[in-house]
């Protein structure tokens, strides 16, 4: 039987919000055994936002939560890293409307996890077990969920851009894996986007130490690629922090084929909705 795991101690960071450019200060918290993951908002009389897919509110560029009129942005790859290394029970206390981006991918929130060390607890750990297949498809972009005995995703993604092209990447979360294969990978934009982004008040913060920048035939970072096919592996760490959603691990296996944020959260709406096709268990 697995058992829940939460922080051994708090930890703390500071940084930017990648959409919104404010600063923010953060701590992550040890949290009791079945709480899940909570945003408490410091600067709102500590107003709490359970990491819950029933408080997607959009999902354009990043996933951001809404409960009672209270925003909470771009937390997928804070939610990658604490559930790519294995926490389930966490409060994540923060000052301000974004989560800090640091360098666009889940690496520095790991390092912090890893600082702070890991506490087993005594309460089983809980699992959102998959029993049959559920897709979902707009415009092109395709998302399935299968039974799995493993937690799995299969990524197709398709830029038409020297570096990009078609990637395909099948991911299984296993001991460390999260940490050596997902979570170093960064975001990434088209500096075609930028201006846009910026006319609709998003990007604020974003720069070259916290997003590969690509231009039309290459990029604008002088540091080279993490890996040859880093684009997809980030996929797959969105993939994993918009499913953190769920509340709990998932034993099953994610299909995703030019999927994004607004993908994900219609096919979590679509599976929890499909009330036979899923069970909770512990494991």
């Amino acid at each position: 039987m697995q058992r829940q795991k939460t922080l051994n101690k708090e930890i703390k960071t500071s940084g930017i919000g990648l959409h919104t450019g404010v600063e923010v200060n953060m701590s992550l918290k040890p949290a009791p055994e079945n709480t899940g993951y909570i945003f408490v908002r410091t600067d709102l009389d500590n107003f709490e936002i359970p990491a819950s897919a029933e408080y997607i509110s959009h999902c354009s560029y990043a996933t951001t939560l809404l409960r009672k009129g209270v925003v909470l942005s771009t937390c997928e790859h804070l939610l990658s890293a604490l559930r790519g290394v294995g926490i389930d029970n966490c409060f994540i206390e923060l000052d301000n409307i974004e989560i800090p981006i640091l360098d666009g991918s889940s690496e520095n929130f790991v390092g912090l996890i890893e600082e702070a060390g890991i506490k087993e607890q005594n309460a089983s750990r809980r699992f959102f077990r998959v029993k049959d297949k559920v897709e979902f498809e707009q415009d092109g972009r395709k998302m399935s969920v299968e039974p799995s005995n493993k937690f799995e995703i299969e990524c197709l993604i398709d830029f038409q851009h020297p570096f990009i092209n078609t990637q395909i990447f099948h991911f299984v979360l296993d001991n460390d894996s999260f940490g050596r294969e997902i979570a170093s990978a960064r975001t990434f934009g088209f500096t075609h986007e930028i201006e846009m982004l910026r006319k609709a008040n998003l990007a604020q913060g974003g720069s070259l130490d916290n997003a590969i920048v690509l231009t039309e035939n290459g990029m604008l970072n002088e540091n080279p690629l993490r890996f040859k096919d880093e684009f997809v592996r980030h996929k797959i760490l969105d993939i994993i922090g918009d499913f953190a959603l769920l509340g709990m691990p998932m034993l099953g296996k994610i299909k995703a084929e030019k999927s994004g944020h607004a993908i994900h959260a219609a096919m979590m709406s679509k599976l929890l909705k499909t009330e036979n096709a899923w069970e909770i268990i512990e494991n």
